[in-house]
């Protein structure tokens, strides 16, 4: 299901249809075509985006960062048309609901013909989440290192202007809880492997099940590191221990 980040259009399943032979339709992806995400988490909690241009490692970070939005599917959606896209609301919306079933549910659903599917079904999904996992963490990291520099830098700027000043501080918050809402959802993706694995346990055991629930504790155990140096936000609430 994962593929290099300069192909992600297609880990999403707009990119491609029958006639095109793989190839990304241009018309269905715009290099911004993320930006919604900082925008949403920042207005979510009540602020304003920044006004600025996306950096090259802002604009990777959304677009990594949607991966994990989206919630996982136990295949790929490779016939999924461009219309199934739409932006997501973040999880400081007071609406916003998380149901831990849903994808042990989808997978268990599904008819296969032997339990050794689904089981092989959730390591390739949790491996995809490992790449994915070793593309946005360093980018975090590094965004985040980048901006305390920004951050220092204020000081120093010659006639900075109230404007340019409060640009830079949302786009610094704006990258915190873009890296917030993806960790999150990583949290959200344990507990619904966890899930689905105590349902497949009991309904189709099989010696597969000691390798998930190893790769589940991984996932867990990166999904507790620090990404980011900066505190988390008022009102991350919504936070889920696995």
């Amino acid at each position: 299901m994962c593929t290099p980040l300069f192909v992600i259009p297609l880990v999403f399943g707009f990119g491609c249809t029958g006639d095109d032979f793989g190839r990304t339709r241009q018309m269905f992806y715009h290099q911004d075509m993320h930006q919604w995400v900082g925008v949403e988490a920042t207005t979510a909690l009540g602020g304003q985006p920044s006004n600025f241009q996306l950096t090259d490692n802002e604009r990777a970070l959304r677009d990594i960062a949607y991966y994990f939005i989206e919630p996982p599917h136990s295949r790929p959606m490779w016939n999924a048309v461009f219309g199934d896209y739409k932006p997501l609301p973040a999880p400081w919306r007071q609406n916003v609901s998380f149901d831990p079933t849903a994808y042990g549910r989808r997978m268990i659903d599904e008819p296969h013909r032997s339990q050794v599917a689904s089981y092989q079904g959730m390591i390739e999904d949790i491996r995809n989440d490992f790449v994915m996992l070793d593309q946005f963490i360093p980018l975090a990291v590094k965004i985040n290192d980048l901006d305390i520099k920004r951050n220092k830098a204020l000081s120093y700027i010659t006639d900075l202007s109230p404007r340019e000043s409060m640009d830079a501080q949302a786009r610094i918050r704006e990258n915190v809880l873009v890296v917030q809402w993806a960790q999150q959802c990583v949290e959200q993706r344990v507990v619904s492997y966890r899930w689905a694995l105590e349902r497949l346990v009991i309904q189709a055991p099989d010696p597969m099940a000691a390798e998930v629930d190893r790769m589940i504790a991984e996932l867990a155990r990166r999904a507790a590191a620090a990404w980011t140096s900066a505190a988390p936000v008022a009102g991350r609430v919504l936070r889920v221990r696995g």
